[in-house]
């Protein structure tokens, strides 16, 4: 099957130019191309019509979960018909096994899986194993960490289809070697149950359940049921049941595996002995049979990751399989936000090998334990072949890859233009923005603002809080699904600042935000560099009303050239804009398309919380009101009175009671300062 490109739009602006050159480039085998594409010009629609009309498995590489999400949500929208698939960390929670030489400290592995992303990560492997050439998956850069053999993955799947002549017990034993669990209890995914000539399946990577008729040895019917109240779907002619888990293998290699994992053992257990080193190879010796015991019983144990190297066939040092295995040849990669991307993946494997080293040295793990591991650049390098780096502010890598030529993206088919820049003093840095964000909530827009830090950000909210201003934080301690409802709340209007350290930047969809204030502009480094701020800059850029506010003392060079990049830009939109008679217009999306835009935050399973602390009752402790002037004091403290007024006025007497407690404090704080 086709990708099919659905949606109402139809390429504008610099849009056809860019579609036109990627889709030659990848025809004449161009190995590398960068698109430079400004925010809001439409990347993802550019890149959409790209896969449509080469029309081959495509993998969407994003640097974080968030945006990971975001694209999901769209590309689902794009293309409703074919195989859209999201493969990120399935951890909700994780804390890596490691060992401290230095104070003796073991920290054992401790996590917690979100059953919802793994359904969705064995959702992916499925359809790339299933033979459909109309799969696109956007995935995380985790994407690169080792997973099961793709061969094993595919060769241990069920097939079955109708009249089919197969014992019912033979097929139980089936399924329980491929890791599915029989339950007379709660019907979960990856399990099964038995009721007499009636087995249902409820699929690892689906939300719906498989039942089986028999006659007999024959399969009589094969249904597909709602899992929870059992009622028939559809009735199918064949089912295909792949693995309940990644990590899957036959029972003579697992035999295989379990003897080469005791042969290894044994030499590091006497090489520990020879060095004297006693307590290691005991430590060794028995975590390891430990294992092993596990494995013979079950087929599986806790930390069979550690061991995948036996399970694969590889020989030590040979790189891991991963998610690009399970594409064909000649997929399409597309690294989004390339400038941020290709760094952390880079990175990685230097992370990981670090912690383990210390593992094996110290007998906590066989040295297979080195091969469960990222790619390394030079690996992932190798698995390429044709990319398309996409990001509004490529980095010497992607130019160098793509031999300095760029497909630039610079025209908006809304005519929206890069937003104004204003750079104002940081004294009395909130009072002002708090009188910019009063005229954007009069408009119903939104406004996002970055800090430096976490501590800063959780602060700013809680002070904006007390203000009466509705507003969340968001920052790399919010869970990924968190992430996104807070996202979806901000564009719905549940509240109107959203106050945040790195995730605001790139490629978020936000066109109801009008302002970005960017605190403390002018501290150079990472978080403040050009590229860093051209990103930030951008956010306010779908918005017709956008505008930007930096607050420092001086500007610094990074801010001159990305203010001056920016006014390049709006120069050339302007021109555009004239020449073809265009208006800029705002397109703000329906309360639906938001919805689908962030589906992936519906399968959040916990009760819904906001990140707002608690409110501390002593202002004085509070690091942002303490660096108030008098004159601020006193406006907060009238703000502050008008809200428990107003809270009085509507009967809210616990807010009003909660707000009086403040404007004491304040006053108190006001003679402090005579």
């Amino acid at each position: 099957m086709d990708f099919n490109l659905n949606s109402e739009y139809v390429p504008m602006g610099d849009q056809p130019q860019a579609i036109q050159k990627l889709v030659q480039g990848l025809n004449e085998g161009e190995a590398h191309q960068t698109l430079l594409g400004v925010t809001g010009s439409g990347k993802t629609f550019t890149v959409a019509n790209v896969v449509a009309q080469v029309n081959r498995p495509t993998l969407i590489l994003s640097h974080n979960k968030t945006l990971a999400a975001q694209l999901y949500g769209e590309f689902k929208q794009f293309f409703p018909e074919n195989a859209v698939e999201y493969f990120i960390s399935y951890y909700d929670y994780y804390q890596p096994e490691a060992f401290i030489p230095s104070s003796n400290l073991y920290i054992e592995k401790d996590l917690s899986i979100n059953a919802e992303i793994e359904k969705l990560r064995l959702s992916a492997t499925s359809s790339l194993l299933s033979g459909r050439r109309d799969v696109l998956v956007v995935a995380s850069v985790s994407c690169i960490y080792g997973i099961g053999n793709p061969e094993e993955f595919g060769k241990n799947r069920v097939q079955l289809k109708v009249g089919e002549m197969i014992p019912r017990n033979k097929l139980l034993f089936a399924l329980v070697d491929i890791l599915y669990h029989r339950t007379e209890a709660e019907f979960k995914r990856g399990t099964f149950r038995v009721k007499g000539d009636t087995v249902d399946i409820f699929l690892a990577y689906a939300d719906y359940a498989l039942r089986i008729y028999f006659f007999g040895d024959e399969i009589e019917a094969i249904q597909l049921i709602d899992p929870i109240s059992g009622k028939k779907i559809a009735d199918e002619k064949t089912a295909v049941i792949f693995p309940a888990n990644l990590f899957v293998t036959g029972k003579e290699l697992l035999q295989t595996a379990i003897r080469e994992i005791q042969d290894d053992m044994v030499l590091q257990v006497d090489m520990f002995e020879q060095e004297r080193k006693h307590l290691e190879a005991k430590r060794l010796k028995e975590r390891t049979e430990f294992d092993l015991e596990m494995m013979r019983e079950l087929g599986y144990c806790s930390g069979i990751e550690n061991y995948s190297r036996y399970f694969d066939r590889r020989s030590a040092g040979a790189r891991p399989f991963c998610l690009i295995d399970y594409f064909p040849d000649d997929f399409l990669l597309v690294i989004d936000e390339s400038h941020v991307t290709v760094p952390q993946v880079r990175a990685m494997w230097g992370g990981d090998r670090s912690r383990k080293v210390n593992l094996v040295d110290y007998g906590f793990r066989l040295p297979s334990a080195l091969d469960n591991r990222p790619l390394t650049f030079n690996e992932f390098e190798g698995l390429m072949n044709q990319v398309i780096y996409v990001s509004a502010t490529p980095a010497e890598y992607e130019l160098r890859k793509s031999e300095g030529v760029v497909i630039e993206q610079l025209i908006r088919p809304t005519g929206l233009l890069d937003p104004h820049i204003d750079v104002r003093p940081s004294r009395n840095q909130i009072d002002d923005l708090f009188e910019e964000i009063d005229e954007r909530v009069k408009k119903k827009e939104r406004v996002l603002v970055t800090t430096l830090t976490k501590r800063m950000a959780e602060e700013l909210t809680k002070f904006m809080s007390r203000a009466a201003i509705k507003s969340r934080y968001i920052h790399s301690e919010v869970t990924t699904l968190d992430r996104v409802e807070i996202l979806r709340e901000l564009r719905l209007g549940v509240f109107d600042v959203l106050v945040g350290v790195n995730l605001l930047r790139e490629g978020l969809d936000l066109p109801e935000v009008s302002l970005v204030a960017i605190m403390d502009a002018d501290k150079e480094g990472f978080l403040r560099n050009q590229r860093s701020l051209v990103q930030t800059i951008g956010r306010a850029a779908r918005n017709e009303n956008g505008r930007v506010i930096m607050y420092a003392d001086k500007i610094t060079e990074s801010m001159q050239m990305a203010i001056d990049e920016t006014n390049r830009r709006r120069k050339i939109q302007q021109d555009y804009n004239l020449e073809h008679g265009i208006t800029p217009r705002t397109v703000l999306k329906s309360k639906d398309s938001i919805l689908g835009q962030t589906a992936v935050a519906d399968s959040k399973k916990t009760t819904k919380r906001y990140y707002i602390e608690e409110e501390e009752k002593s202002l004085a402790a509070d690091p942002v009101v303490a660096y108030l002037t008098k004159p601020e004091l006193e406006k907060m403290a009238d703000r502050t009175r008008k809200a428990m007024e107003k809270a009085a006025k509507d009967l809210e007497f616990m807010e009003a009671a909660r707000l009086r407690d403040e404007y004491l404090a304040i006053q108190k704080l006001l003679e402090e300062k005579k």
